[in-house]
């Protein structure tokens, strides 16, 4: 595929990829977690969805609380539930690290914003594939991270869509100091894309849980970003094993 972007949007943030344990072996969950992300410098991603505001259940604050013990890294859990703030509680002392909720489930962002905040957590702000930028510009200072979709919030293993990729960029544009996170059918593939649009946190799902060497497929996407986002050479990037 050819890049969508003729200049990279070059930015200072540090690349994180995130497996998104949602495509693990699920009968397996602390073991799989600790396959891919074994270290407390590592990252990742659970997907909670409670069947009404995407039409799929998946785990809640007892299934990351058990978790919590067998896991080293940051918990980055995003709520795709009608009442995000109804679950901060259970999801702070479940040992969630940062707390991303959907812009389109709120009336109150600011507020909800800084109830995550007040329980210890950091803070990130989701959008759907069809939700603009614009509705989440007058927040992004107050947040940790803006998540762009880029497949329908609510089943793992779908098709990338690349045309949320100029919502990225022009996230990037207007915040160049902004974590910005992208989720849905991102892999080695399509990552330079991505990278080249601006996000620097990566979830990353199948890609990573059926590579034959998950390290190696993280790390990849790790030295896009530090290449294409970054605007690190060749002989900066973060060596290959």
């Amino acid at each position: 595929l050819l890049p969508l972007f003729r200049d990279a949007m070059v930015h200072s943030q540090a690349p994180v990829i995130l497996p998104s344990l949602l495509a693990c072996d699920l009968a397996n969950l602390a073991t799989e977690a600790n396959r891919v992300c074994p270290n407390k410098e590592d990252y990742v991603h659970l997907d909670v969805m409670d069947g009404h505001f995407v039409p799929n259940l998946t785990w809640g604050a007892p299934v990351v609380k058990c978790l919590r013990p067998h896991c080293k890294a940051f918990f980055d859990v995003h709520l795709m539930v009608s009442d995000p703030a109804f679950w901060i509680k259970d999801m702070k002392d479940a040992g969630a690290d940062q707390f991303t909720f959907h812009i389109e489930a709120t009336d109150d962002p600011r507020g909800l914003i800084a109830k995550i905040k007040e329980a210890g957590m950091k803070c990130g702000i989701a959008l759907k594939p069809k939700t603009p930028a614009s509705a989440v510009e007058e927040y992004a200072g107050e947040v940790d991270l803006v998540l762009c979709m880029t497949v329908e919030p609510g089943f793992g293993g779908q098709k990338f869509m690349h045309d949320i990729m100029p919502k990225v960029s022009a996230l990037r544009a207007r915040f160049p100091a902004l974590n910005i996170q992208v989720d849905g059918g991102v892999g080695p593939d399509n990552i330079d894309i991505v990278a080249q649009a601006g996000a620097n946190w990566i979830v990353a799902g199948s890609s990573v849980f059926k590579a034959a060497d998950p390290r190696a497929c993280m790390l990849t996407m790790h030295r896009s970003v530090e290449k294409h986002g970054n605007g690190k050479a060749d002989a900066e990037l973060t060596p290959m094993p």
